[in-house]
């Protein structure tokens, strides 16, 4: 009878720790919360945008604010939104309109929200929370993870980046944030890729689109982060980072990639979608989440993408070209988690008629 009390005893302990853990995980996450709520309320009355971490990392003031407001949906959406106008604070409504009108053309949606920097690299921001070195902090969003498990049970897809961004964000190909910039780095935009088109390449008629050729090298750049910007303090080095640009094999050669207006998939939503590829303010050209698709998946997509919220704006400019998303198969609506809170709301858009 030894054995069996053992194992029981076993199994109870370990229960206890798995417990004991999430409860530690629980408090750090309510802690980090309303540090990342101070942070931003403070930054905010000095009409800052900027907050200053770690190492030379700088954070989004915005972004902080998005963490440290709650639940964002359902009742307690206006009082977290910024939008102006508080009936469209709520984001559920609008998403499930769109999945509908996806749905009856028989497109298939994947929502995928880009993680807060602050989430992936809180000890850069924070001093309220403990993780052993070399280990990946636990999760720090329970609002994000309760709204993805709320869009799911509705029959929304969510690609959720978190776990596989925590466990790469020490990785050999560098941080997946610019420290500098609001947006992910170039080696999150690889990660990402490759993540959506396993998605992608799922559906079975991925293998039957036209292939082309391309190829990749990385190559180091130095960069004008829009945080760099914001602060205003010239005396600090910029930043560089490791991008991997992507060449298409043409007949007169190697050439930037470009997007196909007749591409069965679009990528849709806010600038995470245009750096490294618009050029100009969006830092660079060939390197970005479309052209890294194109590589993983051996074709180029379609792209709407906007400067400025990847909410509504995005899908009014998909509405104003007014073909109903004919030929398209999948929808990849990929936009910054503060998009939650802190765009200009969620206005349901006949994109389908």
């Amino acid at each position: 009878m030894r054995q069996p009390v053992r194992l029981a005893a076993c199994a109870f302990l370990a229960a206890a720790l798995v417990l004991a853990q999430q409860a530690l995980f629980a408090s750090q996450a309510a802690s980090f919360l309303r540090d990342m709520a101070n942070k931003a309320a403070a930054a905010m009355r000095s009409d800052a945008m900027v907050v200053s971490g770690a190492d030379g990392w700088l954070f989004f003031a915005p972004e902080l604010r998005s963490l440290g407001v709650g639940r964002f949906w359902g009742p307690a959406a206006a009082k977290a939104s910024s939008a102006p106008d508080k009936a469209y604070a709520d984001p559920l409504p609008a998403i499930l309109d769109f999945k509908a009108q996806l749905d009856r053309k028989g497109i298939q949606l994947l929502i995928v929200p880009v993680p807060p920097k602050a989430v992936i690299y809180p000890d850069m921001i924070s001093a309220q929370l403990s993780f052993p070195k070399g280990t990946p902090p636990p999760r720090l969003d329970p609002y994000h993870q309760e709204f993805y498990r709320l869009l799911a049970s509705k029959g929304v897809r969510v690609l959720d980046l978190t776990p596989a961004f925590l466990r790469a964000r020490d990785g050999s190909a560098g941080p997946l944030y610019c420290r500098q910039d609001t947006h992910w780095s170039g080696a999150a935009c690889v990660l990402a890729a490759r993540l959506i088109a396993a998605e992608v390449k799922k559906q079975r008629w991925c293998a039957t689109v036209r292939k082309r050729a391309y190829v990749s090298q990385p190559r180091s750049v130095t960069i004008t982060g829009d945080l760099w910007q914001m602060l205003g303090d010239a005396s600090l080095p910029k930043e560089r980072l490791t991008l991997t640009f992507v060449k298409e094999r043409t007949p007169s050669g190697l050439a930037l990639p470009t997007t196909w207006r007749q591409s069965p998939v679009l990528l849709l939503g806010d600038s995470h979608n245009l750096v490294f590829h618009g050029g100009e303010d969006m830092l660079a050209e060939g390197a970005g989440l479309a052209d890294q698709l194109a590589l993983q998946l051996g074709f180029p997509i379609d792209l709407v993408a906007v400067r400025g919220s990847g909410a509504t704006p995005a899908r009014i400019n998909l509405l104003r070209r007014g073909d109903n998303l004919v030929g398209k198969r999948f929808v990849v609506w990929c936009f910054s988690a503060r998009e939650f809170t802190e765009g200009q709301g969620w206005r349901k858009v006949p994109v389908i008629r």
